[in-house]
């Protein structure tokens, strides 16, 4: 028996409100379960109690058992004064006030269905489960499971949503620079996502706008703080791009000592550092005002036509400094594109529209859907369940779900857990 069971018993009320007798026989009704507190203090705040001919107005603690109350040394903690009636699973010792009052005490064990009780056991038993509703996971019916992830999907936007604000405040309110820390860090995909992140971290945005206008100023400025121009190699490109970047340093008197390495091992050559780094030149060279024009655009195929960039003219023949190879064009493909999408503009369009108090939550759900499924080992075990991802608006549904819900044991305040519990 856990204490998030009983919370979840008196917050729903799954026990027949209309018979609850204290332990001394006395009749409560009821008013009102209070408010439940996730943070110090007693569980449920607010509360509206008639017990007996009294009627009380304060907070509600909730243990397994009463002598867990000095277990938890309520009895020194002025927070706990105003407790109104003590719920337990089992009461083995009275409890009382500061003035010697017992406090009312709610026994639960038996009271609460069995079956209840049964369902909760068998969805928490520990043998070695991917997740704890893995074998009754496919019959969950598809409006209650479609409802949650959409609403997960959400939950996850909230959180990144939160690291926005942040980038925000460090930025000093400019979404344009935020706009460019993330695109950077997300160009640099789980690699050098770190790497590139520190890279635009380095760089006030004012130098972006500065350069940007000349596509191999603005290259020269992204390879040097990479550390990608301190190689011996003799070819007139780099040359051009080292001399630049010398010029750029002492004008606008930046340096790249905090910036991380960035990596090639283990990357399929379209994935280089170097030729990432040339595609977010070509993007920024292109388009100026860019956080403004993706926060216009609101539909798939304007994302696509908008982010429609190669590299420059060196890299069709490159894919690092030293090697040339065979003629290749290496645009942004649609699957990374999707990428950006995924992890930055609908993020940034949903934290934007907050900052503005505006609803664009429909906006996001068609774009979101519109997308294909991510794929990586929790969806891939999650459609070996049951087929459910189809959409990028389910696939990061369903790592929230995992990583926020199943891996925490949070079946309580998941709506696929409840509807098993009380099934």
């Amino acid at each position: 028996m856990k204490e998030d069971f009983l919370h979840y018993i008196w917050k729903h009320k799954k026990i027949n409100f209309r018979n609850l007798q204290t332990t001394t026989e006395e009749v409560i009704v009821v008013k009102s379960v209070g408010q439940h507190n996730f943070n110090s203090g007693p569980d449920f705040f607010n509360a509206q109690l008639q017990i007996a001919d009294q009627l009380w107005a304060g907070n509600v603690e909730i243990h397994i058992k009463s002598s867990d109350w000095f277990l938890h040394n309520h009895e020194q903690d002025k927070a706990y004064d105003s407790v109104i009636l003590h719920v337990v699973w089992e009461h083995d010792i009275d409890v009382f006030r500061k003035d010697n009052t017992a406090i009312p005490t709610l026994e639960l064990k038996n009271i609460v269905d069995i079956r209840l009780l049964g369902n909760y056991q068998e969805l928490l038993a520990k043998d070695n489960k991917w997740i704890n509703c893995e074998k009754d996971f496919a019959s969950i019916n598809e409006f209650t499971r479609d409802n949650w992830l959409e609403r997960l999907y959400f939950e996850r936007l909230e959180r990144k949503s939160k690291g926005i604000e942040t980038l925000l405040a460090q930025s000093k309110n400019d979404w344009e620079a935020v706009l460019f820390k993330m695109l950077t860090k997300n160009f640099g995909l789980k690699v050098n996502g770190d790497s590139f992140f520190s890279l635009a971290q380095s760089i006030d945005f004012s130098v972006i706008r500065k350069t940007q206008t000349n596509q191999q100023v603005l290259e020269a400025l992204l390879f040097g703080q990479a550390g990608l121009l301190e190689q011996d190699v003799e070819d007139a490109y780099y040359l051009g791009l080292v001399k630049e970047y010398k010029f750029l340093k002492q004008k606008f008197k930046i340096d790249h000592t905090n910036v991380l390495p960035v990596q090639f091992f283990r990357l399929r050559p379209p994935n280089f550092p170097t030729i990432r780094l040339s595609q977010l030149a070509s993007l920024y060279n292109a388009h100026t005002n860019l956080f403004s024009k993706v926060i216009a655009l609101n539909n798939l195929e304007a994302f696509y036509k908008y982010f429609d960039v190669t590299t420059s003219s060196f890299w069709k023949t490159h894919y690092n400094f030293q090697k040339e190879s065979k003629v290749s064009v290496k645009r942004l493909s649609k699957s990374f594109i999707d990428l950006l999408l995924i992890n930055t503009i609908l993020p940034l369009k949903f934290s934007y529209s907050k900052f503005k108090g505006e609803d664009i939550d429909t906006e996001i759900i068609e774009i979101a859907n519109a997308l294909v499924s991510e794929k990586n080992s929790i969806i891939q075990t999650f459609n070996s369940l049951k087929k459910v991802s189809k959409s990028a608006l389910q696939s990061q549904a369903l790592i929230q779900l995992k990583t926020e819900y199943c891996d925490k044991n949070k079946c309580l305040q998941c709506a696929i857990g409840n509807a098993l519990i009380n099934k």
